[in-house]
Formats: structure tokens, sequence, C-alpha cells
């Protein structure tokens, strides 16, 4: 059995290790939004947390790249994966460490094969729906004519905004906060877009059986016709010959 590149080999390795990072680092960013009056020494353990995370995604694109057989080719199918490593450093802001963060997790969610669509939209909701809502109630609880103030605020307007329904009872008001709203929007949009074709292509692949199914019990009924055929021709035959022996005999 041919062994598997060592790319794909550290890729799983560092599946469950990386995702248990990101877990790590969406408590560290929940922590100091969630309770605003946290200490200095929890807002700064939570920062350090932020950046462990960040740069062990960053050093896993680093060994990726380093292992590939076909660098350029690598870096050319793995764009997005360095603008998130890159993102960062563009400028210190939390949301950019969000950002870049969700972005890795989310393309090594997509190299597990053993993740199914399902679960891959599933946790994408959930956790596009919590950090939308935790970088909303950042941006929008300090602001003067802001209506978001509390998580569960947050957590209405995140959800409303994802399935497009937006009922105008939250809303940002904010630079910023439009943006994170723009972007949870084409998220929702792509999200919804990607189960609707899962359920066509399910319905379109049970057509196709169906068809299947159909055309072999049309052609086994053809072959079963042909043989009765054949049968009654052989056994008109044999009364044909049975006839001719008999007036010989007379």
């Amino acid at each position: 059995m041919k062994e598997a590149p060592a790319q794909v080999r550290w890729e799983r390795l560092t599946q469950r290790p990386l995702f248990g990072l990101a877990l790590a680092f969406a408590v560290a960013y929940a922590v100091p939004i969630v309770q605003p009056d946290a200490s200095a020494d929890v807002v700064a353990v939570c920062l350090t947390v932020e950046w462990v995370v960040w740069g062990a995604f960053a050093l896993d694109y680093v060994i990726r790249l380093v292992l590939a057989e076909r660098r350029w080719e690598f870096v050319r199918t793995h764009w997005l994966d360095l603008c998130a490593v890159l993102l960062p450093l563009v400028q210190p802001l939390r949301l950019l460490r969000l950002v870049s963060t969700l972005l890795l997790v989310g393309q090594r969610a997509r190299m597990a094969s053993q993740i199914r669509l399902t679960t891959y939209v599933a946790g994408s909701v959930v956790g596009l729906m919590m950090f939308g809502s935790l970088a909303v109630l950042s941006v929008e609880r300090d602001a003067p004519d802001g209506n978001i103030k509390t998580p569960g605020d947050a957590v209405w307007w995140s959800f409303t905004t994802m399935t497009t329904v937006g009922y105008g009872d939250h809303a940002p008001t904010t630079g910023l906060g439009r943006m994170i709203a723009v972007g949870l929007m084409l998220s929702g949009i792509a999200l919804l877009g990607v189960v609707t074709a899962n359920i066509a292509a399910w319905f379109i692949a049970r057509f196709e059986m169906d068809d299947v199914e159909e055309r072999r019990q049309t052609e086994a009924i053809q072959v079963l016709t042909e043989e009765v055929r054949a049968l009654r021709a052989q056994v008109a035959a044999l009364s044909g010959d049975q006839q001719v022996g008999e007036g010989q005999v007379r």
C-alpha cells in the first residue's frame, strides 16, 4: 500500500489539536465580551490565547507549505489560507484575528473527509452565529445610538440576519457593525445555498436511482417476453412435427 504524502499525514495528525485550539480561541474571544467588567489579568490571558491560537494556525500553514510537493501550486490553491494568516498582521484588531481564525478553521474542516456536509454546515451555522453575535456586541454595545446592548440582543440579531429575515428591531449603527452584518448576510446566503444544493442533489440522485431501476425492470420484462416467444415457437414447432408424424403413420 502506497504511503500518504507527508503533507496529508501532517494534516491528519494536527486536525483534532487545531480544532481544540479553535474552541480555546472561541472561549478566549467570548469572555471579555460577555463579561466586560472582567479583570485586566483575565483580559490579558484571553488576548494571549487568541494570539497563540492564531500563531498555531499560521505555523500549521507554513509547515504544510514546506511539506507540499509543489509549493507554488499549494500557495495558488490555498490562497485563502495565506490571506487568513497575513490578515491580523495588517492591523492589530481583534476582529481581524477572529475573521482569520474562522477562515483557517473552515479550510481545515473542509479537508477532513470524515466530516460530512451536514455536520460541516451545522457547525458553520453555530460558529458564525456565535462569533457574529460576539463581534457585533463588542462594537455596538458602547455605540451612542446602538440598540444591541446585551448578548440576547446580539444572538437574536445574528439569527435574523443569517436567515435574511431582518425584522429591524435590532440593527447595527456603526460602520464596523454594518460590515459584520454584510459578512453575516453573505455567509447565511452561502450556507443556505449549500443546503439547498445538497437537498436538490439528493432528490436528483433518488430520481436517477428510480429511473435506473425502472429501466432494469423494463429490460427484464423485454427479456422475459422474448423468452416466452421463443418457447412458444419451440412448442409450436414440436406440435407441428408431432402432427406430421401422426399423418405419416396413418
